[in-house]
């Protein structure tokens, strides 16, 4: 496998892990049991945005621009519900 496969697997396992810590935190049924799940979220994110930067420094990831018009588009759409 090539780095950035191997990258691109990272980033896709970290996002699954982000998802199950969000469900972990909305279900906790106690506080101290919320705080570890919000805890273990907030240091995944972080790492989950590591490996985007690197990946986006080395050209593997990279965000399209979005045109005026659609950001226009998106904005009415949501500011009106």
């Amino acid at each position: 496998m090539e780095d950035r496969d191997l990258m691109e697997n990272e980033l896709l396992v970290i996002k699954g892990v982000c998802d199950l810590y969000l469900h972990g935190t909305i279900e906790a049924s106690t506080a101290e049991v919320h705080c570890a799940f919000k805890d273990a979220l907030n240091e995944s994110l972080d790492i989950q945005n590591k490996i985007y930067n690197l990946m986006a420094e080395k050209g593997w990831y990279k965000a399209e621009t979005a045109e005026q018009q659609k950001i226009d588009c998106a904005k009415q759409k949501f500011s009106a519900q």
